[in-house]
């Protein structure tokens, strides 16, 4: 696990990449047409219980001295302009990270991995 240092007056702060992996998570299903990162994951339910940081499971970082690249796994919804949707995740994970880490994100890239239904998938959990 990767750790960004940072000398403060007080002492050193350290981000592991785990931390950005789940702010990045989280900043990717914010934009809508983007499907639950937990859910391409198969997470059960005690998995929810514990919150989202599951969701930087789809997530990779490579830090560096004092930068981050980030590359994404995503599902989009059925019907919506994935170029724009695309767009749209990078320029929040990239705003979100950050703003809350101080790292400099180099590069955002995304890897459109599935398409969901929404029609289909409550088909299939009636079924369940």
């Amino acid at each position: 696990m990767d750790n960004m240092n940072y000398e403060e007056n007080l002492g050193i702060v350290k981000i592991s990449d785990e931390v950005v992996s789940v702010i990045a998570g989280i900043a990717a299903e914010e934009i809508n047409g983007v499907e639950d990162l937990q859910h391409m994951a198969g997470n059960n339910i005690s998995q929810l219980l514990k919150g989202k940081k599951n969701a930087g499971k789809n997530v990779k970082v490579t830090l560096n001295e004092d930068y981050a690249t980030i590359e994404l796994n995503l599902a989009v919804e059925y019907g919506v302009k994935i170029p724009e949707v695309v767009s749209a995740v990078q320029d929040n994970v990239k705003k979100t990270v950050e703003t809350m880490t101080g790292l400099n994100v180099t590069a955002v890239n995304i890897n459109v991995q599935n398409i969901y239904v929404p029609k289909i998938e409550k088909l299939e959990n009636k079924e369940k």
